[in-house]
């Protein structure tokens, strides 16, 4: 293999070098260097997917009817709900949120097992917006020559100018993001013009405020230090890999000893790796992959485009740097076939993420399907806990609260029953006692009312009496039921 002119050695080092590590250090610049290939084309997909899903989605509307909001994906904190297209979230469901966040765990826990820190190198916000900042960066100072010649240069016309083009870029880039966030919280389109017109609250000019500086530090300033000093992840990812878990390897076996001079006598004894240093030019943690498995590597690949591209231009063989395992890399570097990648992906342990996901899913979406959409909650008065009335009947006091979860209003039936001549009254209601109430439910809203129930002292134990409210709906089929106590003089 000879080495053509068009591939130079870069006079690079490692800034995050595991043999110099040090945890008391002043921030090195990291600028990566452009490279082209199939990871960076995927890593432009998902950037454009994962940004205008972010984006965009506040905006999309969604019919609910009358007196509800129609935006498809809303965090509806005044009124305690989440909706999310035709899903609808009531507080007291929230473990639908819960069942969501142990999918999202799991799924992490099947990407890592499978592909090691592909949602680092891919998907994660930080290296998203990071990637973003990066092609901005690049976009006015140049490729990563040009911007380390810009930072040595003295402060000038053209630094200044180019300064505060790119900082005020990333400052956009930040307002938009925060502004994006809080568009989840409230009407999009309403919110929007509140911003700009100064009758926005002062919890949403804030959050913009904060998320702005948070995107535009993080993003642009911190970068790789956010990966490796306050992400847990890279510290917890060891528990989750195998020895066949992929991950972006240097295949030493091949490449080494390393060198450039493929013309001299000792060429035969080389190893594929020319020593070009490209993969440290491109990687936007600042390692050199060569050195082996390391905490920054966030499997974004990129140094296997660089490596390939050297590979191309030099007549060599392809994935010096690959997704390989440990097992494929030993079999590999023995001499022996590797086992094919769907045999190194379909295994017993992502198997079970994979049940223990899908086993977490389908319980949710069958609790979702099969929910009521009418339910009932009830809170007993603490103080007095009973009213002994001129009759002798011991009175109780209840607040109830009835939620119609459908979008059309309702008819019910509120009951009282497990103690035999219990009856109810209704604060406000001029009606003589009774085990029964009928009620109008509007669509989607809760009903609250004060509710007294009495009973004869003789028909009551001292102390808990147990006794239950139910409601149900008179034209359809649904019901629900509380459980309450009656609380009757213990001597």
């Amino acid at each position: 293999m000879s080495v053509t002119p068009e591939v130079d050695k870069i006079d690079v080092e490692a800034v995050n070098n595991r043999r110099k590590r040090s945890l008391y250090k002043a921030r090195q610049a990291i600028h990566p260097m452009r490279v082209s290939g199939t990871f960076r084309r995927l890593k432009w997909w998902i950037m454009g997917v994962t940004l205008a899903i972010y984006y965009i989605t506040p905006w999309i509307r969604w019919n609910r009817g009358p007196g509800v909001p129609d935006q498809a994906v809303l965090i509806d904190l005044e009124h305690r709900r989440f909706f999310f297209f035709f899903i609808e979230i009531w507080p007291q469901e929230f473990y639908y949120v819960a069942g969501l966040l142990i999918m999202a765990g799991i799924g992490l826990f099947l990407v890592t097992s499978v592909l090691g820190r592909a949602w680092c190198g891919y998907t994660c916000p930080q290296t998203v917006w990071v990637d973003l900042f990066v092609h901005v960066e690049r976009f006015i100072d140049g490729d990563r020559n040009a911007r380390f010649r810009l930072d040595k240069a003295p402060w000038g016309f053209t630094k200044i100018r180019k300064r505060l083009s790119k900082y005020l870029i990333w400052v956009l880039i930040g307002v938009a993001t925060g502004g994006a966030w809080v568009f989840y919280f409230a009407d999009a389109p309403t919110l929007f013009v509140d911003l700009f017109t100064g009758e926005a609250s002062s919890v949403a000019y804030t959050t913009v405020a904060i998320l702005t500086a948070t995107t535009f530090i993080f993003g642009g300033m911190m970068r790789e230090q956010v990966c490796t000093y306050m992400c847990p992840w890279p510290r917890i990812q060891a528990a989750m890999l195998d020895e066949n878990s992929l991950t972006v390897t240097y295949n030493d076996w091949r490449g080494e000893p390393r060198g450039r001079h493929r013309k001299t006598a000792d060429a035969a004894r080389l190893g594929d790796c020319i020593d070009c240093n490209q993969c440290v030019a491109v990687c936007p943690m600042g390692i050199d992959i060569r050195d082996g498995s390391q905490l920054e590597c966030i499997n974004c690949a990129l140094c296997i485009d660089a490596c390939n591209n050297v590979m191309a231009k030099t007549g060599g063989t392809p994935d010096l740097i690959s997704y390989t395992s440990l097992n494929s890399y030993e079999t590999a570097a023995e001499g022996g076939t590797p086992p094919p990648v769907r045999k190194t992906i379909f295994r017993p342990r992502t198997l079970v993420y994979t049940s223990i996901w899908a086993a977490v899913g389908v319980a949710m979406l069958a609790v979702l399907i099969s929910r009521d959409r009418l339910d009932i909650n009830v809170l007993a008065d603490r103080n007095p806990r009973y009213v002994q009335l001129s009759d002798g009947q011991i009175r109780n006091g209840y607040t109830i609260k009835i939620l119609n979860m459908e979008q059309q209003a309702r008819r019910v039936l509120l009951q009282v029953s497990g103690i035999p001549d219990a009856l109810m009254t209704v604060a406000g209601q001029d009606l003589w006692p009774s085990r029964t109430r009928e009620f109008e439910l509007e669509a989607d809203k809760v009903l609250s009312l004060k509710v007294f129930v009495a009973a004869p002292r003789e028909q009551l134990e001292p102390g808990e009496n147990p006794f239950s409210f139910s409601v149900t709906d008179l034209v359809g089929i649904e019901q629900a039921h509380y459980g309450a106590r009656l609380y009757a003089p213990e001597d």
